[in-house]
């Protein structure tokens, strides 16, 4: 159990230290990009290998494939629900500058953009916080149950790791541009960072003692939670702003995930 604990602190702790540089500095906006893909591309390993076939071996594929799709509709009507969210009382960007989601403001922590109106006047950091929170809930599930395996979860928690930072840092800022104190952020985060954490020992005990076919379900869910979240909200934002460079950091976080994973 101490390993779950360890395992958990370090896979949310990127959220604070995220928030804590968000707080601080602004980044070129191709940098915030190559960071996302570079998370996606880890994202891509782990939802095959240590979530996907995973629930399958343990559930069966209709197990498997409905958990996943099922996490894939959760994550998307709650994306869209927070995207609305984030746009309240703003001004809509004109279609060619829209990313995937309007939460993940990345012009907020960009040091060569202005924050856009979602931002500034809006509650993008918030949405993305609670997405986050969301999100990261049943990845940590899956980081637990991982434990048990033969490869320890490592490339499972290596992308939740890569995947926190950049967004972490990305709603820190985007809080800040609406006037919020630093030590109020950091504070928002760090309960995030608390919350997720515990699912991992939860993963770990409770929920790996149970069958087979149980414990495949939240693994599959989480698999499809991260494809939605890939497709909604990572890629769009990272291809738009990062150029060819975003192709080789994603290739990049695949293999150091797929390394990982065989370790």
């Amino acid at each position: 159990m101490g390993a779950a604990w360890l395992f958990g602190i370090v896979a949310s702790g990127s959220l604070v230290i995220g928030a804590l540089i968000g707080v601080r500095w602004q980044l070129p906006k191709r940098l915030l990009a190559i960071m996302l893909s570079f998370a996606a591309g880890a994202l891509i390993t782990a939802l095959t290998f240590e979530l996907f076939e995973d629930a399958y071996e343990r559930g069966g594929i209709v197990r498997a494939a409905g958990g996943l799709l099922v996490g894939a509709l959760v994550f998307t009507v709650l994306s869209a629900l927070l995207d609305r969210w984030a746009q309240a009382g703003s001004h809509p960007r004109p279609s060619d500058e829209v990313p995937g989601s309007v939460k993940l403001d990345t012009d907020a922590a960009a040091a060569d953009r202005a924050p856009t109106s979602a931002s500034t006047r809006g509650t993008a950091g918030l949405a993305l916080l609670a997405a986050v929170t969301l999100d990261g809930t049943p990845e940590n599930l899956a980081l637990g149950v991982s434990l048990g395996e033969a490869a320890g979860g490592l490339a499972l928690l290596a992308a939740i790791f890569v995947s926190n930072l950049p967004e972490a840092l990305v709603g820190a800022s985007s809080m800040k541009t609406q006037g919020r104190s630093s030590a109020s952020i950091v504070g928002m985060w760090t309960l995030a960072a608390a919350l997720t954490a515990i699912a991992v020992p939860l993963g770990a005990g409770p929920l790996a003692n149970t069958d087979a076919e149980t414990i495949s379900l939240p693994l599959a869910f989480a698999a499809g939670a991260v494809i939605a979240s890939l497709a909604d909200t990572l890629m769009p934002e990272a291809f738009e702003h990062g150029g060819p460079a975003v192709a080789l950091s994603t290739a990049a976080g695949f293999v150091l995930s797929f390394v990982l994973s065989l370790a």
